[in-house]
């Protein structure tokens, strides 16, 4: 390795078990916020050294996590370029690129003639993701089937369709099904144990919704009572109408809660996950309201999404809304408080989201997540710990089967987001907010367990609490060890590769279009005779010390011209 890692027990762990297979497909399921991509890095850098790889090859679910696998690469002294398109050529002092499953998807041969050229690692970020369409699993089988090595990471191993997920091996279970087999897990349960992740206490809120149907009739319930399929969604959209009081009451019980918690973490943040753009801009409304400062918004089809994501996650600003495209991989460790703001209940979804609060920055930490108080979503929240693997081809007739009741959950959800924009007189009337349990551990606490110990609600920002040894023990935890967070430590923005790169790509190519305004020389000939006097290829293609030379060149070039 070229710098040296500290690993976790599970990560050197992994590591070993890694070393001695030597195999040339391993699939690690680890939870959120466990360190995949130091462990993941960790074995590049390795195989990089001993000359077993020549190049390394890096498939993310977005493009924002292009450039966070790169920053990360850069502190373990890899070079990756996430900026490179699929036509373009990598320069000689990458060790490698980073793409997309979309990206991938577009033109696969061509990725796949670049995997062949040299011996390579290809890792594969959320394997998952490779499932949710059959044109990308036949892209990531195409593109990535010539590589020497495939590490494929995943922190949420459970999907129920018939995709199955490339490079990945599968058991037959007694009943017939196919259940995927990872090489190593590392689950919630371990690294909670471990104090790796921090326990989440769920925050459940229930309350009066009132809302009148498509067919004009005026309904009236509380949520989360036992309704109808169709009358538990009117009522959660209910709640989660921007205009009604419950979002605003929820909105500010959570921020009381993470005033709290910045008593003795400064820097903590809060995310809400909002269901549609719209929404998200109403929500931030509402947080401006109540805190006074305007929360951050990413929304992913806007510019400067994935800058606003990285300014935040190095600031101390508050609050962030955003709609789904910070539920998986974005690491943003100083997320303390959620709030779940969308209509999406499938089990998938929800673990990734809440993945996003779970990352340990110090033994004691909690996170705390406000959501509605559906039956679905709290049976999320209970199921945490679980784990479960893919399952393709497992028989639909017992309708009580775990798989396919998740495979009827995702179902449920789109169609549910998919007729949010044909609901016609569906109309949100009013709603209020009451807290109704808390989730913790696989257990629920209602108003019978709490204590009404005023300090104790003030610590944890809500109207109720845990039973008192309960709270005890949670509170005691969290007063051990104060040491003040650990610094995350991003590399400076002259020490990572590629931003280096295109800076000096752009110092060149302004250069040369100046000397072009002074000399009526065309940009072409210019990069040749730079070529010829210096050597080397193309711009593209050049390295920084190459780039340098041509830069000193063109400057020494315009000296004589002065003088």
């Amino acid at each position: 390795m070229t710098r040296s890692q500290s690993l976790r027990a599970w990560q050197r762990e992994a590591f070993d078990r890694y070393q001695s297979a030597q195999p040339r497909d391993f699939l690690t399921v680890a939870t959120p916020g466990a360190g995949k991509t130091t462990f993941a890095l960790t074995i590049a850098a390795d195989l990089l050294h001993r000359g077993v790889i020549e190049r390394i090859v890096i498939v993310t679910p977005t493009d924002h996590l292009k450039s966070q696998w790169a920053h990360a690469a850069a502190g373990a002294g890899l070079r990756i370029d996430p900026a490179l398109a699929g036509s373009g050529s990598l320069a000689r002092d990458f060790d490698g690129f980073a793409t997309t499953y979309a990206g991938l998807a577009v033109n696969p041969n061509g990725y796949r003639i670049r995997i062949e050229h040299r011996r390579t690692l290809v890792i594969l970020d959320e394997v998952h993701h490779a499932g949710d369409a059959l044109s990308w699993g036949d892209a990531v089988q195409e593109a990535c089937e010539p590589a020497v090595r495939r590490l494929s990471l995943t922190g949420t191993p459970f999907r129920s369709d018939d995709n199955p997920i490339p490079f990945v091996d599968y058991a037959r279970a007694d009943d017939g099904t196919l259940v995927s087999v990872a090489d190593y897990s590392y689950g919630y349960g371990s690294a909670l144990r471990d104090g790796v992740v921090r326990p989440v206490l769920f925050m459940a809120y229930s309350g009066q919704m009132h809302w009148r149907t498509r067919a004009g009739d005026e309904v009236a319930a509380r949520l989360g009572e036992p309704l109808t399929k169709d009358a538990t969604a009117q009522a959660l959209r209910t709640a989660l109408d921007p205009e009604g009081s419950w979002m605003a009451e929820v909105l500010d019980a959570a921020h009381r809660r993470l005033l709290e918690v910045r008593r003795e973490v400064p820097d903590a943040g809060g995310m809400v996950i909002a269901g549609d753009q719209e929404s998200a801009r109403q929500y931030a409304r509402l947080l401006a309201d109540i805190t006074g400062v305007k929360p951050t918004v990413v929304l992913s089809d806007e510019a400067g999404a994935s800058g606003r994501i990285a300014t935040f996650t190095t600031s101390d600003s508050p609050w962030l809304v955003a709609v789904r495209m910070v539920s998986e991989g974005v690491d943003i460790p100083r997320l303390s408080v959620g709030v779940y703001a969308t209509t999406t209940a499938t089990a998938l979804f929800f673990a990734q989201a809440i993945g996003r609060f779970v990352r340990a920055r110090r033994r004691g930490e909690t996170a705390s997540i406000f959501v509605p108080s559906v039956p679905l979503l709290l049976a999320h929240a209970s199921n945490l710990e679980k784990e479960r693997d893919h399952v393709i081809g497992r028989p639909v007739a017992d309708e009580a089967d775990l798989f396919m009741a998740e495979a009827e959950m995702m179902a449920r959800a789109q169609e549910g987001e998919s007729t949010i924009d044909q609901l016609g007189d569906f109309k949100a009337l009013g709603s209020d907010a009451s807290f109704d349990r808390v989730v913790y551990d696989g257990g629920e606490f209602g108003y019978e367990d709490l204590s009404s110990d005023a300090e104790e609600l003030d610590f944890l920002g809500i109207p109720g609490l845990l039973e008192p040894d309960q709270v005890a023990e949670l509170l005691r935890q969290s007063r051990v060890k104060r040491n003040r967070p650990a610094t995350v430590v991003v590399p400076d923005a002259a020490e990572v590769a590629f931003e280096r790169h295109a800076e000096l790509r752009r110092e060149l190519n302004g250069l040369v279009g100046a000397w072009h305004h002074r000399t009526g020389q065309p940009h072409g000939v210019t990069h040749s005779r730079l070529r010829t006097d210096c050597g080397g290829p193309a711009a593209a293609q050049a390295t920084a010390a190459q780039l340098q030379e041509r830069i000193d060149l063109l400057r020494s070039w315009a000296l004589r011209a002065s003088g």
